[in-house]
């Protein structure tokens, strides 16, 4: 995204929404907008085979107004400080529409992992903690895993972080293996708070997901347990794609195989089974359900009159822009909005943190009945907003999220600042 890009996106939605949440305080509403730190870090990296690189980090902390920031980090070749800062933004946004006490943050690193060796991989982690562990830290900033980073990836930070302050304390990262201090159910945690939503959607429009016709826009761990969880629930997954082409077949996709398969680095565009398309075909292939699980800005005003769907649910964060949303507003389509349909994975982050926090060690079952009344709430929330002001979901949920966050910096202008919560939802 260039300068004009994510974060005008996130500004614009943000003064759009501010008449639907009254505020009309010009300078509350810029505090809200405006991310209170900006970090930029220089990284260096010794590849395998000696040559020295200087690569470039990023960590924004958008908001502490409701908690300590909160936002995983990415890398990717396409990282810049306009991305993250629209990142950070939309986390701020998130954990307030699902009312947990935390606010928002975002990291990133310019750079392609996938020519990365693991050595590489690791070194480049460890560079990067060395450089911003002094802003981090359990009750200040806590990263998670993005897009291209995992939950190995969390325990290198969270172990350099440890290296570097003396203090080795699991909560101060979320996203790690359940053996380092993760939670369990955290790794399907986003795509099924989608799921929750979808479901609660479905249920108030007296459908259900029996023969549902799905696409998959991006198989990454959000698209993929998406496919698995509709498919369970008797969807048909006609298309799924990733980075490099897109599988169609009429009659439904072998999810699992599918997800076995990318497990073992594999790409689509070498699989000869199923009919092979461009990466974007899922965004146009005639079905009831589309789930855009890849990057910002794919559903745009020059492509929306081709997407058919009429329920899209937004894993990604960012993938419709707000000239899009008018065309698919025109056309019908119903919305589940990225900031409240995609929100499971920070919402179980809360959860793991909680646990990390307080030695306590939660059954699967537990946090998946903790994350269905956290998401159930909050759809509740912006669908009776959304409903009362006659209003789109998105904008409903942002309406929602910011008088949260106007409360909490009017609260804090008038008391002493709070000790940090971790109630328990």
């Amino acid at each position: 995204m260039g300068e004009e890009g994510a974060y005008a996106r996130f500004c614009a939605t943000v003064d759009a929404a501010s008449t639907v949440a009254g505020i009309s305080d010009p300078s509350l509403l810029e505090r809200i907008k405006t991310p209170e730190r900006v970090h930029e870090v220089s990284i260096p990296l010794v590849r395998d085979d000696g040559r020295r690189e200087l690569l470039t980090g990023y960590r924004v902390q958008h908001s502490s107004a409701r908690g300590p920031y909160k936002g995983g980090i990415r890398y990717h070749p396409n990282v810049t400080v306009d991305e993250v800062k629209a990142l950070a933004g939309w986390m701020s946004i998130k954990t307030a529409v699902v009312n947990i006490p935390m606010g928002g943050g975002k990291g990133g690193i310019t750079v392609d992992p996938h020519l990365l060796s693991p050595r590489e991989l690791e070194s480049l982690t460890r560079a990067y903690t060395e450089r911003i562990w002094r802003v981090i830290g359990p009750l200040v900033d806590i990263p998670a895993p993005d897009v291209n980073t995992d939950s190995r990836i969390m325990d290198w930070l969270a172990d350099e972080y440890g290296r570097q302050s003396g203090l080795a304390d699991p909560a101060v990262v979320t996203g790690k293996t359940v053996e380092h201090g993760g939670s369990l159910g955290r790794d399907k945690a986003t795509a099924r708070g989608g799921f929750d939503v979808l479901e609660a959607a479905l249920n108030a429009a007296h459908e259900d997901l029996r023969g549902k016709r799905v696409a998959i826009q991006g198989y990454g761990n959000a698209g993929a347990n998406a496919a698995l969880l509709l498919q369970q629930a008797g969807a048909v997954i006609v298309a799924a794609s990733d980075s490099t082409a897109s599988l169609v077949a009429p009659d439904g996709l072998p999810v699992e195989e599918l997800i076995a398969y990318k497990g073992r680095g594999a790409h689509f565009c070498d699989w000869t089974t199923f009919e092979r398309k461009r990466a974007d075909s899922p965004l146009y292939e005639d079905v009831d359900i589309l789930v855009p699980a890849a990057l910002e800005g794919q559903i745009t005003a020059e492509n929306a009159e081709r997407v058919s769907a009429r329920w899209i649910v937004e894993l990604a964060n960012g993938p419709t822009t707000p000239e899009a949303d008018d065309v698919l507003a025109r056309r019908g389509a119903h919305i589940l909005p990225d900031i409240l349909a995609n929100a499971g994975g920070v919402v179980v982050s809360y959860f793991e943190w909680v646990q990390d926090l307080h030695s306590e060690h939660w059954l699967l079952e537990e946090v998946e009945a903790r994350l269905a009344v956290v998401m159930r709430r909050a759809y509740d929330a912006v669908t009776a907003l959304a409903t009362e002001k006659g209003i789109s979901m998105r904008l409903a949920a942002y309406a929602v999220a910011l008088q949260r966050i106007a409360a909490a910096i009017r609260e804090a202008e008038v008391a002493p600042r709070r000790s940090v919560s971790t109630m328990i939802l």
